[in-house]
């Protein structure tokens, strides 16, 4: 925790960007009757009954310190997806020394998922970019991207998308919204309210 904590507290580098990454499962789901239309005095109506077209998932990168995120939907969350995205995130970073990663301890999120999807010299390669910091077990809310994904969720995933190309298209628009409004996290928490607020689980000192 105070590791991460650290990390947040840092200046702007460009060499040394510190970003979160994570990604959040999509569940497509298209309506079976066609949904009545907003009228005067009568909001749009939906019939309860749906149907499930199946999931997919959705990664995302966020950089606090320059308000910037992407994300990319793909159809499955395996270690091979995992390393295509992580590929991305290091040709948009070509200019600096090391990628600093906060994330989460899925079993996916290790530079042993580079070596299933490309040849070992460049899994090794690959690896040597990025810097890996984890958040503890069942404090993922310490990762600042969750609050983005949250963002998304109840700003532009709120509704019934039936359909990969659909959820890609209206992911991409909010994310480009947020970029241009240089939205971002104002983060709080530091390493000294930590230690008061979980002063019980840290040693007593004589």
């Amino acid at each position: 925790m105070e590791d991460i904590l650290y990390l947040y507290s840092l200046p702007y580098d460009p060499l040394r960007p510190v970003i979160c990454v994570d990604e959040r499962l999509c569940v497509l789901i298209d309506d079976l009757i066609v949904p009545l239309p907003m009228k005067q005095g009568k909001a749009e109506r939906f019939d309860y009954h749906y149907q499930r077209n199946g999931i997919c998932n959705l990664f995302m990168c966020f950089e606090p310190l320059t308000s910037h995120r992407f994300l990319e939907v793909t159809d499955t969350r395996t270690k091979v997806d995992y390393c295509a995205f992580m590929k991305k995130v290091e040709q948009r970073y070509q200019a600096a020394e090391v990628i600093v990663v906060i994330q989460d301890n899925l079993n996916t999120h290790d530079p042993g998922s580079f070596y299933s999807g490309l040849a070992p010299q460049e899994a090794f390669a690959l690896s040597r970019r990025f810097d890996f910091h984890y958040t503890p077990p069942h404090a993922s809310w310490l990762n600042m991207v969750e609050i983005e994904l949250s963002c998304l969720a109840q700003q532009s995933l709120d509704r019934r998308i039936a359909d990969m190309d659909t959820l890609r298209r209206e992911a991409q628009i909010w994310a480009r919204e947020r970029n241009e409004a240089r939205a971002t996290v104002h983060w709080q928490f530091t390493q000294t309210g930590a230690r008061d607020k979980f002063q019980r689980f840290y040693p007593k000192l004589s």
